[in-house]
């Protein structure tokens, strides 16, 4: 019996297997008799699984890991890499953004971003030992400073996350003590998955490629394509017979209002004002959906409200400052900010990618947990890392409306820069989920009004798509441009943990 048969995957899942079985076959793992063998084939192979929210997926690309991993196939998570097994099988789930690797990583998928598997770090000689004992490649070391306790501590971590850096901050290292740099990946691995497909850029999907002999892409078409793309999505270029299409498994989200408001964009018949009746017959039997006469500014300290036009989001953004009574000349503990990349020379690019994989990569979501311990500092939780918690060199802009050059309450000389996050517009919330998500329907009205067409749909039925797709569990469907007031002020309780500086060496300072 093959391993879809005893999860009972639907006709296309199935179907779908088995074009990837023979795919892996090729390159040397076969699923059916969890065997490895040499390579069958030099000639790289890329193919792709699309279908739309609940579609099945994430199952898919789950139990494909599973089956890989049942076969011996070496899972690289991107935190370290020990001594190369002869004639080892290898294995990378990637996804574009930490929000989007954490989702599956709460599924028991150990992915991460592409990012930790373009570079890889460079381990302190003396702490690479513990490493080594930590994935049974040599034996328990002594360590100057380090207790058997202390040892024991990431033994017991390791044992339960499979994580060589959380095991080490276990024992009580930080992670400038064990990773001295980062290198780009100089030799290539075997098979990589990559969620959230529809958000890969050319370059990314070129580097990919170089990496990985086998690509399996995962994405969704009625997504909005990356918005420096040619105007497609990477899996559009490949021949017909390389893409597997899933559709709808109605027993996978059986009696889900969302997903169905989801799929009724598909009916080409369909405009806004029978979309939004739609959106409010099924708020009337389902509280799942949600007909709001408000934005409510307390739910966009953790899930912002997602807009199609920048001007809404800045006033969506100053109508939250305002409701916290926050200052115009500095941030609130708890206030939301977005990474929007980070501004450091060419001769700090140790630096650069230390934050990077730390999670401060463009588009990751942040709380302001407060100033750090130097001038231009702060503490910052970063949503979806595995370790969230940092304190980084910061650059926060709050922009302001019309030609107004941005305000910025405070900033360091050089660092991860960051714009304010209580509002996100639709193309930077992809590839992210919450639980309950506001649109604001008003803007998805502007863009229907415009009647621009996105790779053959409707631009607005694109931006709902994505938008309704965010929300895991409710959906609030914004139809007035009004803003509720908080029933508290902002808190960070919820997020406190000690915070791992991350500081520009000394002979790096400026």
């Amino acid at each position: 019996m093959t391993a879809h048969n005893a999860i009972s995957f639907s006709e296309d899942q199935a179907a779908a297997w088995d074009d990837i079985a023979v795919v892996l076959r090729q390159s040397g793992v076969d699923l059916d008799e969890s065997l490895l063998q040499p390579s069958r084939s030099d000639a790289s192979s890329v193919l792709a699984v699309v279908g739309k929210a609940g579609s099945g997926k994430t199952l898919l690309l789950a139990e494909l890991y599973r089956a890989l991993e049942e076969a011996g196939v070496d899972v690289i998570s991107g935190d370290w890499e020990g001594r190369k097994k002869k004639d080892r099988r290898t294995l990378a789930i990637l996804a574009p953004t930490n929000k989007a690797a954490s989702v599956l990583r709460n599924r028991g998928v150990p992915a991460t971003t592409i990012h930790r598997i373009l570079y890889t770090p460079v381990y302190d000689p003396e702490y690479e030992k513990i490493a080594e004992w930590l994935a049974g490649q040599g034996d328990k070391p002594e360590i100057e400073g380090l207790t058997d306790v202390a040892l024991d501590r990431a033994f017991a971590s390791y044992q339960q996350n499979k994580s060589i850096p959380a095991a080490l901050a276990a024992a009580g290292l930080r992670g400038s003590d064990f990773i001295t740099g980062w290198k780009r990946r100089e030799e290539p691995l075997d098979i990589g998955f990559i969620d959230e497909s529809s958000m890969l850029d050319k370059k990314q999907f070129e580097d990919l490629q170089e990496i990985f002999p086998t690509l399996l892409l995962f994405g969704d078409p009625a997504q909005l394509p990356p918005v420096q793309s040619e105007g497609g999505m990477v899996f559009e270029t490949l021949l017909e017979n390389r893409v597997l299409k899933l559709n709808r498994v109605h027993r996978q989200d059986a009696d889900n209002p969302i997903l169905d408001l989801a799929h009724a964009l598909a009916d080409p018949q369909l405009d806004f004002y029978g979309f939004e009746r739609m959106v409010t017959e099924a708020a009337e039997r389902d509280e799942r959906v949600v007909l709001a006469q408000r934005v409510e500014a307390g739910l966009m300290a953790r899930s912002p409200a997602l807009v199609w036009r920048n001007a809404t989001r800045i006033r969506l953004i100053h109508a939250f400052r305002a409701a916290y009574n926050a200052p115009e000349d500095e941030l609130l503990e708890g206030e939301p900010l977005i990474c929007d990349g980070i501004e450091l020379p060419m001769k700090h690019r140790k630096k650069r990618l230390d934050l990077e994989a730390r999670g401060l990569t463009k588009g990751a979501q942040v709380i302001y947990l407060g100033p750090g311990r130097k001038p231009g500092f702060s503490r910052l939780h970063v949503f979806g890392a595995e370790d969230p918690q940092v304190s980084a060199a910061s650059i926060v802009k709050i922009e302001q409306e019309g030609d107004e050059e941005p305000f910025i309450p405070f900033a360091a000389r050089m660092g991860a820069t960051f714009l304010h996050g209580a509002a996100v517009t639709i193309h930077k919330a992809q590839g992210s989920q919450w639980d309950t998500v506001q649109v604001f329907a008003p803007d998805i009205y502007a863009a229907s009004r415009m009647g621009r067409v996105e790779a053959g749909q409707p631009l607005w039925k694109r931006l709902a798509y994505v938008a309704i797709t965010r929300a895991e569990n409710q959906l609030r469907w914004v139809v007035r441009n009004r803003l509720g007031r908080p029933e508290g002020p902002l808190t960070v309780d919820d997020l406190r943990a000690p915070a791992a500086e991350l500081t520009l060496s000394a002979e790096e300072q400026i």
